[in-house]
């Protein structure tokens, strides 16, 4: 078992504009008998999964979503060389992604968690890529960055060309580079949240070989 997911505190990185989440303690055993944790935090903080209607009107909420939606076979594909994922570049591995329901881009940009370097200028798939794997019966796309898009893109491309057909994005993935070449289930729940856009999810894979 892996896990895919970032520790949640109050120094996370967060999208530029954003508030990052809160923990305080609101109880403790020694002074009410219980210990009890009060969050305040975003439905995008951390490693987290977008629903359609976080960018399309009228989109589906996470809570009107299948579980069975966020568990499935994926592969991660390793993109840590490339400034650009295009379609020449994942055409060549059409025959693993017609047999899986989840896709993660493993890009290096875990290793820059909490710090400035995060926001950088990662890879991201071209419009061309994206449209081309409309083709697939795929659940999610996956990838260990801060968004599927440029940052600071007012258009939101390629949220807008996912998340219209029902595939749903995860981003802020990390420990992908343990799962190059190997076979793997995906678990990615989401916390139960009537009419959700999105919500921080715990990450974990199986390996299957």
């Amino acid at each position: 078992m892996i896990d895919l997911t970032h520790t949640l505190n109050n120094n996370i990185t967060v999208y530029p504009g954003t508030s990052a989440p809160s923990f305080e303690q609101s109880t403790t055993i020694k002074s009410d008998g219980f210990a009890e944790l009060n969050i305040t935090i975003r439905t995008h903080s951390g490693t987290h999964i977008d629903a359609p209607c976080h960018i399309i009107p009228n989109g589906k909420t996470l809570d009107k979503i299948p579980i069975e939606k966020f568990v499935g076979k994926a592969i991660v594909i390793d993109c840590s060389n490339k400034d650009s994922i295009e379609l020449d570049f994942i055409k060549g591995m059409e025959d693993k992604i017609d047999q899986t329901d989840f896709i993660l881009f493993y890009t290096g940009w875990q290793k820059k968690w909490k710090t400035p370097n995060y926001l950088d200028d990662f890879p991201t798939l071209t419009i061309e890529a994206a449209e081309w794997l409309l083709n697939f019966n795929l659940k999610a796309l996956g990838f260990d960055v801060i968004s599927v898009d440029k940052m600071g893109s007012e258009e939101l491309p390629n949220h807008n060309i996912f998340l219209r057909n029902e595939i749903l994005i995860i981003e802020n993935l990390t420990n992908l580079d343990k799962l190059l070449d190997k076979q793997f289930e995906l678990n990615c729940i989401p916390l139960k949240i009537e009419n959700a856009d999105g919500s921080p999810v715990r990450a974990f894979a199986r390996i299957l070989t």
